[in-house]
């Protein structure tokens, strides 16, 4: 077989995965391309790539989903190869046809498998042919209404509607019971036809507390494919993962055998060729049954690298040149224990948010696959995932260790992001044991949130301080200092009032109600803020975000702050929330489901809205009537607009 040579890549994606597949390239010797929407346009991954090629728009669908485009841009930058990384395009069979057509080398497996594989039901079909263990289920070709609701009641409850098509968590629902099933079909469907373009669905039998473990496969076009050991990704919100790690806690080495016999055995049977992940749901009893194939790189490769000490994306792009893989079955070995967190711009609610990073300080000893830098506009019209936290240790102890001291080091500000549910969750108990399965945030979100809720007087005490020193005592970036000698800050709806009594240099004399501190603040040397309260010094983050809003970390505690102190009294005492219901997050109305007069009831859908590509239901929060509609179907909202108003 004649190898080819890639000398001028185009990565047909963005952010931290466009920016990870550059450093192997550039390392490579290989030229890169970017390509950007307007609304990436001063994006890290167009900064550091070789060329970059304008695709405009802002929307995926008008951007990094456009094929013309992306071949246009091959194109006018003299590429010879496309790495698609993942999402968008990558498990598009036209589009890998496309490619080779247009006399470009796929930096992927050919159409052929990734129509057997990225496709659900054929994929089990294909499983099923080669004893490769899958779930009862329903996969025909016709998924209207009245065929799905027929299979569920020969199938039984609880059952999962997943989506044929994608990937992602996209598409997929639980229902328990019949009464849900009409209202899951409807959303799966919706939902489906927005992220991959096909409405078809399929019916499976639900295991309701599985762990979901998944194998890294690899194949060359000589025939020769291994599979790299296995990833339990178990810990998820919405069916898409927060925390992966390899090796899983529940699985050994006889099982590994088993798992990896049946992924390679997939693989081949599709003549698959690259990199590719199985993914399978392992039971309570070491049962293991087929999910789906994704036919593209992983978010969570990097694990897998961390323990086989290789480089996966330098092993993609030598196999699309023809090459043999570097490694036979038996000389793949595994290093230790390797976890990844998923940074998101999300609150601990897992409501996306758009806006500006402020501060942003990445931690020094882990590795963090990420895009961004402060003043980056973080938009509502892609994945909330910011970037990957990724550390490695001798053993799961060891990784932990190393995880939390990373994620301590992490500084974005400016809007919300889940680094503090993060570290939550790796101090919960059943996670710290290795015991967590798929519903651990379902069944233990709403402690963690409490956790996060329950920070002390003093933290916040600090946080205040913190802001106020941020804007006069020599901050790294200068804000204005809003604060009086008396300070009001609200958290929520709480309401903090400080008198603060300087006592010379950096001294202060701080009351807090009844109760008085001594304080101090200095800046070290490395230009940390250090905030000293009553003898105990912590290193503070702050800044100001708007309207009042700070967003201050302390101590690795995040705190959000109203800065009331020159507002009137009536004012910041009566801050609570009004018979308005306002949007928690930027995105796009795609459906109005009450009307002006509507009596609604506490939990009823009243609005759903698109954001960062995943619908998300806006509900009642008590029994009330609708006064006022304010928007309507297909209109874009930002985050604080008013969507209704209630009858007070």
């Amino acid at each position: 077989m004649t190898h080819a040579v890639i000398r001028r890549l185009l990565i047909a994606n963005r952010g931290e995965i466009a920016r990870r597949i550059m450093r192997s390239a550039h390392r490579m010797g290989i030229a890169t391309v970017a390509v950007y929407s307007d609304a990436d346009a001063q994006s890290l991954h167009v900064q550091e790539a070789g060329s970059a090629v304008a695709l405009g728009g802002q929307l995926s669908a008008d951007s990094y989903l456009r094929i013309d485009k992306l071949l246009a841009a091959a194109r006018a930058s003299g590429a010879d190869a496309l790495h698609p990384g993942y999402g968008f395009l990558s498990e598009n069979a036209d589009f890998a046809q496309a490619v080779l057509d247009a006399g470009l080398i796929w930096v992927g497996p050919p159409p052929a498998a990734i129509r057997a594989l990225g496709n659900k039901a054929s994929a089990k079909q294909l499983a099923q042919q080669h004893k490769v263990p899958c779930l009862p289920g329903y996969q025909g070709a016709d998924s209207c209404d009245a065929i799905l609701n027929a299979e569920a009641k020969l199938l039984g409850y609880p059952l999962m509607v997943k989506a044929t098509a994608g990937g992602g968590g996209r598409g997929m629902r639980l229902v328990t019971e019949a009464a849900g099933l009409q209202a899951a079909l409807d959303s799966a469907r919706s939902e489906a036809l927005s992220s991959f373009g096909s409405a078809e669905l399929l019916l499976e039998r639900a295991l309701l507390s599985p762990r979901h473990v998944e194998v890294q496969v690899f194949a060359d076009a000589h025939g020769h494919c291994i599979h790299l050991g296995e990833r339990d990704c178990s810990v998820q919100r919405r069916h898409q993962k927060l925390i992966e790690e390899s090796p899983s806690p529940a699985v050994n080495a006889e099982l590994r055998e088993r798992m990896g016999a049946c992924a390679v055995a997939l693989a081949q049977a599709a003549g698959y060729v690259g990199a590719g992940t199985v993914e399978f749901l392992l039971d309570e009893q070491g049962e293991f049954f087929l999910m789906e194939m994704n036919t593209r790189l992983q978010v969570e490769h990097p694990v897998t690298e961390m323990v086989i000490g290789l480089d996966l994306v330098e092993w993609q792009l030598r196999i699309a040149q023809g090459e043999t893989l570097p490694l036979q079955q038996d000389e793949v070995s595994f290093r230790g224990h390797a976890i990844e967190l998923r940074l998101c711009a999300e609150d601990s609610d897992f409501s996306p948010h758009a806006g500006q990073v402020r501060h942003f300080h990445a931690p020094v000893h882990a590795r963090f696959d990420h895009a961004l830098y402060a003043g980056l506009e973080v938009t509502p019209f892609y994945d909330s995932m910011l970037g990957k936290l990724i550390v490695h240790g001798d053993n799961r102890d060891q990784a932990l260790a190393h995880m939390r001291a990373a994620l301590a080091d992490t500084q974005v500000l400016g809007l919300p992001t889940n680094r503090a549910f993060l570290a939550a969750c790796l101090e919960h108990p059943v996670f710290r044991a290795g015991q967590a399965l798929i519903p651990f945030l379902a069944e233990h979100g709403d402690t963690l949130r409490q956790t996060l809720a329950d920070q002390q007087w003093q933290v916040m005490v600090r946080a205040a301080l913190g802001a106020y020193f941020s804007g006069t005592a020599g901050a790294a970036q200068v804000l204005p200092c809003p604060f009086a000698k008396s300070l009001r800050m609200l958290r929520g709806e709480q309401l903090l009032a400080i008198t603060v009594t300087e006592t010379g240099s950096a001294g202060l004399e701080v009351l807090v109600g009844a109760q008085r501190y001594t304080a101090a603040c200095v800046r070290t040397p490395g230009g940390e803020l250090r905030v000293t309260l009553d003898g105990l010094s912590s290193t503070v983050q702050a800044c100001q975000v708007a309207d009042g809003r700070w967003h201050v970390q302390v101590d690795g505690t995040e705190v959000w702050l109203r800065d009331m102190s020159l507002e009137p009294v009536a004012a910041a005492a009566s801050a609570s929330p009004t018979m308005e219901l306002r949007a928690p997050f930027n995105g796009k109305v795609i459906a109005v489901k009450v009307a002006a007069g509507a009596q609604v009831m506490r939990g009823d859908t009243l609005l759903v809205i698109e954001s960062m590509k995943l619908e998300h239901a806006v509900c009642a929060s008590r029994d009330a009537v609708v006064a006022d509609v304010a928007v309507e179907s297909g209109q874009q909202t930002a985050t604080g607009q008013v969507l209704l108003r209630f009858e007070a």
